[in-house]
């Protein structure tokens, strides 16, 4: 008997499955191989400098904080020896030069918020 099978009316020979290669243009399939390259390298680049910028964004967000930490730290020595910096006085009599921000318009970190009752 034949090595072939019955399959839905159709004769099959044994063999490999799948479809057969086309044959394709080595020039075009190069062609091709090369714009992906190129739109590869394009893509790193993009990457690589998004991230240059976040971590140059981030170390100036730290530069800043550590100032901030330097400046309370320079205040809580000041009042540990007894004298009141000039920017906490201008904080608590409320001659700071930012106008006040509405505390109602801030979500606490709960995230409820507090009515004040007054009656």
């Amino acid at each position: 008997m034949d090595d072939s099978k019955m399959v839905g009316g159709k004769v099959k020979k044994p063999g490999k499955r799948g479809r057969k290669p086309a044959k394709i243009d080595l020039k075009a399939k190069l062609e091709r191989s090369r714009q992906s390259a190129r739109e590869c390298r394009a893509r790193k680049k993009l990457r690589y400098q998004y991230l240059e910028e976040l971590v140059s964004s981030k170390e100036r967000a730290i530069c800043a904080l550590r100032e901030e930490l330097d400046m309370y730290k320079q205040w809580c020595l000041a009042m540990d020896q007894g004298k009141i910096p000039s920017e906490i006085k201008a904080l608590l009599t409320g001659d700071d030069q930012k106008p006040p921000q509405s505390s109602s318009n801030k979500t606490p970190k709960n995230g409820k918020y507090h009515q004040n009752k007054t009656s």
